[in-house]
């Protein structure tokens, strides 16, 4: 009896699952409404490196107002793992799955991961906006959002950048000063 062993190849460019078991990367875990703060204190006390952005937002009832912080990516919290610790995050109570497509978590770009780190261990002022994807493209020149890509939109009179993360379909604005964005 023989036994015809067919090798499997990667396509040209993409990341292999062995090279995918083995790397560290970021990926954006999707979590039950309001458990973002939870899941974060939990991946912490595990030992997973986590990053979950917040903003400050007035909310105001009819006898108070107050100041709340608030996810910027409400639903969404990014972990740095690799995959064969996913089992680690997806075992957390409120965590509803790893985002990806066919499947498989799908790792998102190092660069875009550490300019928004960057971006709010700077402290930028932010807040969530709705997912454009139309609109003029500009590019951040100066800051400590140099480099990163957005649509420029204007609130109150000031211009502000909108700041896609694509993979979950969720954006940001981030007021900006004219002299520090350039076309795209």
């Amino acid at each position: 009896m023989s036994i015809n062993l067919v090798q499997y190849t990667e396509p040209a460019g993409s990341i292999g699952l062995n090279d995918a078991l083995t790397e560290v990367r970021w990926y954006a875990a999707y979590t039950c409404a309001h458990h973002e703060k939870k899941i974060d204190s939990e991946l912490r006390r595990r030992e997973v490196e986590s990053f979950l952005p917040l903003y400050k937002s007035v909310r105001r009832w009819s006898d108070r107002q107050r100041i709340v912080t608030l996810p910027l990516f409400p639903g969404y919290i990014f972990v740095r793992i690799h995959l064969h610790e996913r089992l680690r995050v997806l075992q957390i109570p409120g965590v509803v799955s790893l985002v990806g497509f066919g499947g498989l978590p799908m790792p998102l770009p190092d660069e875009q991961m550490e300019v928004l780190c960057r971006g709010w261990n700077e402290k930028l002022n932010g807040e969530p906006c709705p997912y454009l994807k139309i609109g003029r493209r500009v590019r951040i020149v100066r800051g400590p959002l140099a480099g990163a890509e957005g649509v420029l939109t204007r609130k109150k009179g000031a211009l502000r950048v909108v700041l896609s993360v694509e993979a979950i379909l969720r954006s940001i604005s981030v007021e900006i000063e004219a002299t520090n964005i350039e076309a795209a």
